[in-house]
């Protein structure tokens, strides 16, 4: 289990780059994909249940990881905010993520790349 959460997350560190890539030189399709967060029930429950992989993998593969105590609470911290976002109304996870797709401007959006390049890399760094 634990190389499988070493995979998982490898392949979310990669995910964060591409991401920051896409924040970086596209921002406006950036803000319009946070803004469709909670949108229909099969987006909000997709991306809530998507998200609880990281989490799990970053749980599993702690005690292979350079950060083993900080890579436990960040992934409890997530499962533990994903259940939230279980309970929680959909409208309010989509009224927030409009919200935030309409304060990040595309200057903040592309100086947030950097911490989305910055946290992929250190994830693959500490389980490479």
């Amino acid at each position: 289990m634990q190389k499988l959460g070493i995979w998982i997350v490898i392949i979310f560190g990669v995910f964060l780059i591409g991401c920051g890539l896409l924040v970086l030189f596209n921002p406006e399709r950036a803000r319009r994909y946070i803004g469709t967060a909670g949108s229909t029930p099969f987006i909000n429950y997709f991306e809530i249940s998507l998200r609880m992989i990281p989490a799990a993998g970053l749980v599993l593969a702690a005690d292979a990881s350079l950060f083993p105590e900080a890579f436990r609470l960040v992934g409890w911290f997530m499962i533990g905010t994903s259940l939230v976002l279980f309970l929680i109304p959909r409208k309010w996870h989509h009224a927030y993520a409009l919200n935030a797709a309409n304060r990040l401007k595309p200057i903040y959006l592309r100086l947030l790349s950097l911490f989305s390049f910055a946290g992929g890399g250190l994830l693959i760094y500490a389980v490479y």
